[in-house]
């Protein structure tokens, strides 16, 4: 044992394994600093790797490629998606199955951009972790602070998102039954918060329960999915339903585009493109969950690329079983039924009663599913981001239950931050259909930033075992260019002129960029001095620094000569 500057000695500690960051290939904020971190337990390759990008593993890993899929599928939630995204797809330019074709093309190319940096950045804190570590030094903090929140804004609109329109469909489908009742604003709401008390308490629960419970979970929305798909189609009795009507369009009337905005139908398509925007957000879930997998830096980008690539497809095969289904449009937009809920609306026009009460029970089970796996993944969006010190209380929302395992405290923080983005159903359709808009935004601007720094400002980006070879260029930019044009598309009213009023204005530009300019302000006037992007967690008696240069302005470092081996100590 040696003594350290202070002339003091350091003391050993019990070490059975060790890592030696700049040996693993990857870029962190550990890297480049000659350290070995000393492991008092046997490790496998997933924990050598969080240790090199700087934290403990507090999690268990027992989620596998396919239950890490299996929660991002649920996330997607193709068929509750496809049922909540009427008023922004065929509500917008018709039923067309083009505008989904087109974006899907787009979207994927993020995806597999997103990937390449899950490969090389395996921690839940998730493309944030990513900028910090491709920016250009000086701004990187910054660039990581509007990441983080950004990511974040889209992780917590997620699940109200989705129990709002699950409570909606459920009480659209009672009114359906029951011509005497109309749903009120204060039921929905109410029934909502029913949701997300249901969600927040599984959610709580130990990971292995949750691998399961996802797991099952994704069965059942494939299961539905195919269910629903089948009787939308063999069921299909539109012309019995309608007299005078065919049992299908026909080729020209399912393909045609109708569009229904105040705007050139280019623009309008682009704007639908909110629907399957919104449809697919989800493949980002694996990313988040890397720290809970096996082989994460494989499973994690594959299940990006499986729930993308697959979702995609399913998708589109389900919205062409609608484009040549659906019967009357505008008596949908006109909501004739005064059901409140377009996809109820649209089964009634083609599907007899029994089969609409099926088909829609089966589409809310999936929503159920689908919002209890979005209040996940926000769940260990803010606890990483906490373990950085980024918000207040932060100490709080860091913290993992011992007994489950689990960061039930950033569970109920994002519950009650739910609850007052709910308040926004109170204010009219638009505003609550903000949350909608912004979790596009917000996840398309902290999806594709890594993405850009690796592109323009390479920092020695080291890529991770899955990547995209030559094409990781190309498609990043195609990533890039599809992003930058669809951040205003998003924030684009339906109406304009005279017709553009409070009720109809697009509150997206507000609910997003206004709480950005504020954390940006926090940022240049107070944020600045104390954050720096990601930190380590663990204990600086483990770090073992192998060259004095690295110890240059590091406060009460000690040098320890050892060179710690693998075994015991």
């Amino acid at each position: 044992m040696s003594k350290a500057n202070s002339g003091s000695a350091t003391p050993l500690h019990s070490v059975r394994s060790n890592v030696h960051v700049d040996d693993l290939g990857i870029t962190s904020i550990l890297s480049n600093r000659g350290i070995t971190i000393n492991v008092d337990h046997e490790i496998d390759s997933d924990e050598a790797k969080i240790l090199a990008l700087g934290y403990k593993q507090e999690f268990k890993r027992e989620f596998s490629l396919w239950s890490v899929f299996a929660v991002s599928f649920s996330v997607l939630g193709l068929l509750p998606s496809v049922a909540a995204c009427f008023d922004y797809q065929q509500l917008v330019i018709g039923i067309s199955p083009v505008p989904w074709i087109l974006a899907i093309i787009f979207i994927t190319s993020v995806a597999l951009s997103m990937a390449e940096i899950a490969s090389a950045f395996p921690t839940a804190a998730g493309t944030p972790y990513a900028v910090s570590q491709l920016a250009p030094k000086k701004y990187a903090p910054f660039f990581t602070w509007i990441t983080c929140f950004s990511n974040w804004m889209c992780q917590i609109t997620a699940a109200p998102s989705v129990d709002y329109s699950c409570a909606s469909m459920m009480l659209a489908l009672y009114a359906y039954n029951s011509s005497s009742y109309s749903p009120t604003t204060g039921h929905v709401y109410g029934l909502t918060t029913g949701i997300q008390v249901c969600h927040a308490i599984i959610s709580s629960l130990p990971t292995k329960w949750l691998a399961w419970f996802n797991t099952a979970g994704t069965s059942v929305n494939m299961l539905f999915l195919v269910i629903v798909f089948v009787m939308i189609l063999a069921g299909n009795k539109r012309d019995e339903i309608n007299p005078g009507a065919t049992k299908f369009n026909t080729n020209s009337q399912a393909w045609g585009l109708t569009n229904q905005t105040e705007y050139p139908s280019g623009l309008a398509m682009l704007m639908s493109f909110l629907g399957v925007i919104w449809a697919m957000s989800g493949y980002d879930s694996p990313f988040h969950l890397s720290e809970e997998c096996t082989n994460a830096s494989v499973a994690a980008p594959r299940a990006i690329v499986l729930t993308a690539t697959c979702g995609g497809f399913i998708g589109w095969m389900f919205m062409l079983a609608i484009s040549y289904t659906l019967y009357d449009l505008t008596a949908i937009a006109d909501d004739v039924e005064g059901l409140g809920q377009p996809f109820v609306s649209y089964l009634s026009q083609i599907l007899k009663k029994d089969l609409v009460n099926a088909a829609m029970a089966m589409t809310i089970i999936s929503g159920f599913f689908m919002g209890c796996s979005c209040m996940l993944a926000a769940s260990r969006v803010t606890y990483s981001y906490s373990r950085d010190g980024l918000f207040p209380g932060s100490r709080w929302w860091k913290k993992v239950s011992p007994l489950t395992q689990t960061p039930i405290n950033a569970v109920w923080i994002n519950f009650l931050l739910g609850q007052l983005l709910l308040l926004l159903m109170f204010a009219g359709d638009v505003a609550i259909g903000a949350i909608f808009s912004v979790g596009g935004i917000a996840g398309f601007v902290s999806f594709t930033m890594p993405t850009i720094f690796k592109i323009f400002f390479n920092r020695g980006f080291q890529r991770g075992p899955w990547h995209l070879g030559r094409w990781s260029t190309p498609i990043g930019l195609v990533s890039v260019a599809f992003v930058t044009t669809m951040i205003p598309v998003l924030c684009f009213p339906t109406v304009k002129g005279i017709d553009l009023t409070l009720d109809e204005m697009n509150w997206t530009s507000l609910v997003f960029f206004g709480p950005l300019l504020l954390v940006t302000i926090w940022f240049l006037v107070d944020a600045r001095k104390w954050y720096h992007g990601p930190k380590s967690n663990i204990d600086e008696a483990d770090f073992v620094y192998h060259s004095q240069d690295v110890l240059e302005g590091v406060e009460n470092e000690k040098v320890n000569s050892n060179v710690y081996t693998k075994g015991s100590h």
